[in-house]
């Protein structure tokens, strides 16, 4: 398909995280609040375009960052993007880096998730709604979309981005950092970076059928490291302010390439997925 047609069915979610979540990268803003059976998402959607692609974009903690990472809303969040016809999601998120070659500034195209999230719903077949009847157990080998990361990848190759192609995420509950202790057992884990809310958006978007990536860039070292400054949210917020440029060029360069690209077959795969994953009551 050549790059100027842009495929109807595409339809672009982005989920901002801190300081990541710019609506000034989206061309004809509109505002839509809507609910959900799940309650609100995090604050309205903002629809637009980027490059001729529709795109949906929603600050993952409030416009005003008002909502810690146990509060989010994930079910409401993920549901929005899906009613409003998202076949893609492209999220970013700050992370600690758990390894030396991962330094502050760096982006990470994450592959796999540990979860150590302790009190958050982590599916839509909570037995609570009508909406999705029925227990599912959706298969989590895979959790990222290959395809949407391979571009992401690519893109950021393009771009000249300090970029790693995989790693794997812990993703903790928080709002607290780690301990030293802590950090350093998920190091012996073998967790790349680290943050507070892979888990449960990526699973909520692979029982969506949605393709799901992320965008990581890291801020700091957490703190394992000797003789390096600890996380704080000084500190975070400074290496976001000086590197989100990266993640908005990023997420401007990539949404066009993946418009142009055909996305029938995948789309329909992770539909069946998310389907065939669902065991329904006997009657």
């Amino acid at each position: 398909m050549s790059s100027g047609a842009t495929p109807a069915a595409v339809k672009i979610g982005i989920i901002g995280g801190t300081g990541l979540d710019d609506p000034e990268i989206l061309e004809g803003r509109t505002e839509k609040y809507v609910d959900t059976p799940f309650g609100k998402p995090s604050d309205a959607l903002v629809l637009g375009k980027i490059k001729n692609v529709d795109c949906v974009l929603l600050a993952r903690h409030g416009r005003q960052h008002t909502i810690m990472p146990s509060k989010v809303n994930y079910q409401a969040n993920i549901w929005a993007l899906k009613e409003e016809g998202c076949t893609h999601v492209l999220v970013t998120t700050a992370c600690g880096s758990l390894k030396e070659e991962i330094q502050p500034g760096d982006i990470i195209i994450i592959d796999q998730f540990i979860d150590r999230t302790t009190r958050r719903l982590q599916t839509f077949y909570d037995g609570n709604h009508s909406c999705a009847r029925g227990v599912c157990h959706i298969p989590m080998a895979e959790p990222f979309c290959p395809k949407t990361r391979e571009v992401l990848i690519e893109t950021a190759k393009k771009l000249g981005l300090r970029c790693h192609s995989k790693g794997t995420v812990i993703t903790i509950e928080g709002p607290r950092f780690s301990s030293r202790a802590e950090s350093i057992m998920f190091q012996t884990w073998g967790a790349d970076v680290i943050n507070m809310t892979t888990v449960p958006e990526v699973v909520l978007a692979k029982e969506a059928g949605i393709c799901y990536a992320s965008i990581a860039m890291a801020t700091d070292y957490d703190c394992w490291k000797e003789h390096e400054e600890v996380v704080s949210v000084d500190r975070v917020l400074k290496t976001l302010k000086e590197n989100a440029n990266k993640a908005k060029s990023l997420l401007l360069t990539t949404i066009p390439q993946i418009g142009s690209m055909e996305w029938s077959e995948t789309v329909h795969n992770m539909k069946k997925t998310a389907q065939f994953s669902v065991m329904l009551p006997r009657h």
